[in-house]
C-alpha cells in the first residue's frame, strides 16, 4: 500500500519574492511577490494538495498571498515569526538563508500543526488599517508637539501648520471608521454596547471589533489568553516564580492597556478594583493589568449577551 506524504509548505515572504519549501517533497521554488508570481505559487502549491502552508506575519509583505491562498481555499496558517524562531531554536537551526527559512517554517508547520488562520472580511481589514493609520498620525503630531518646546520659535510656524494638517487628517479618518461601522448593523450594534462602558472610546471599540472577532464566543481564561493578559505559571518543583503575562495580540494589549489608564479614572467598579489592588500592595502595572483582564471579561459577557453596561458585571 503506498503511503500518503504528508506535506506542509513553508513561505519565507520579503518585499520582492516568495521563497517556498515544499516538506516531504523536497522541492523548493521561489516567485515574485506580485499578482503574476502568487498566481504561479498558488498553481504549483495546489499540485501537492497540502496539509497546511505557513507563512509568518510580517505585517503587510504577506497580505497579497494570505489572500490570494484564501480565494483558492488552500489551508494557511499565518504565524508570529516569534514563535517559528523559537522553534528554529529548539531544532538547532541557526544559519539563516531564504531556503533555509521555508524549510523551518515548513517544518514548524509539520511538527506543531498550528491552527488554521481565518481571514479577516475585507471591511474589518480596512477598519485595522485605518486604525493602525490613525495611531501613526498620532505619533507624528507627538513628534512635532515635542519640537515645539525645543527648536526656536522661528520655526513654530511650520511645526503648527503640519499640527493642523495632521489633526485634520485624523478627523477625516474617525469620520470613516465611524461611516464603516455604521453601514454594518451587526458591528454597529456591538460598538453601542461596547461603549455603554464609561471608560471605552471608540478606538478600543473599533480595535475589538476589527482585531479581536472571538470577543463574546469565548469564555474568561481563553479571551484573556488570547490578548495576552492572563497570568503564566513560572513554576518547577518547589520554586514559584512570579506570574507574568506574554504573547497573545499585541496591538488589541496596547489599545486596551490605554483605555484602562482613562477607565480607572472615569469607571467607579474599576477605580475601586485599582485601589484596592493598590492598597492590597500590587505594583501600579500589575493592579492595570488586572483591571484590563477584568474590563475585557466583562466587554465578553456584554457582546456574548448583547448587554449594555450593567455595574453588576464588575
Amino acid at each position: 500500500m503506498k503511503e500518503t506524504i504528508r506535506t506542509n509548505i513553508g513561505i519565507d515572504a520579503s518585499k520582492a519574492q516568495l521563497d517556498i519549501y515544499v516538506r516531504g517533497h523536497d522541492v523548493f521554488f521561489s516567485v515574485n511577490n506580485n499578482a503574476s508570481g502568487i498566481r504561479d505559487a498558488i498553481k504549483q502549491i495546489k499540485t501537492y494538495q497540502p496539509e497546511r502552508i505557513v507563512i509568518e506575519a510580517t505585517g503587510r509583505i504577506e497580505l497579497a498571498f494570505v489572500i490570494a491562498a484564501h480565494k483558492a481555499g488552500l489551508p494557511l496558517v499565518v504565524s508570529n515569526p516569534f514563535h517559528i524562531r523559537r522553534f528554529a531554536g529548539a531544532v538547532g537551526q541557526l544559519a539563516k538563508s531564504d531556503q533555509l527559512d521555508a524549510m523551518i517554517i515548513a517544518h514548524y508547520g509539520e511538527a506543531v500543526q498550528p491552527r488554521l488562520t481565518d481571514l479577516k472580511p475585507e471591511k474589518a481589514r480596512l477598519i485595522s488599517d485605518l486604525l493602525a493609520r490613525r495611531s501613526q498620525l498620532l505619533d507624528i503630531s507627538t513628534q512635532e508637539k515635542n519640537r515645539l518646546s525645543i527648536l526656536p520659535k522661528a520655526l513654530h510656524v511650520s511645526l503648527k501648520r503640519i499640527l493642523r494638517h495632521l489633526r485634520a487628517e485624523i478627523e477625516r479618518i474617525e469620520k470613516r471608521l465611524d461611516k464603516l461601522i455604521d453601514d454594518l448593523p451587526e458591528w454597529r450594534e456591538k460598538r453601542d454596547v461596547l461603549m455603554s462602558v464609561n471608560g471605552v472610546g471608540k478606538v478600543l471599540a473599533y480595535t475589538l471589533l476589527s482585531d479581536l472577532p472571538e470577543l463574546g464566543t469565548l469564555n474568561r481564561k481563553e479571551i484573556a489568553a488570547l490578548v495576552g493578559v492572563a497570568p503564566m505559571n513560572r513554576d518547577s518543583g518547589s520554586y514559584q516564580g512570579k506570574r507574568h503575562i506574554r504573547g497573545g495580540r499585541a496591538r488589541v494589549r496596547r489599545v486596551l492597556f490605554m483605555a484602562i489608564m482613562s477607565a480607572v479614572q472615569s469607571n467607579e467598579k474599576l477605580k475601586n478594583k485599582y485601589q484596592a489592588l493598590k492598597a492590597a500592595g500590587k505594583p501600579p502595572k500589575v493592579a492595570l493589568v488586572a483591571c484590563m483582564r477584568t474590563l475585557l471579561t466583562i466587554l465578553n459577557v456584554m457582546v456574548r449577551n448583547s448587554e449594555k453596561w450593567n455595574p453588576e458585571y464588575a
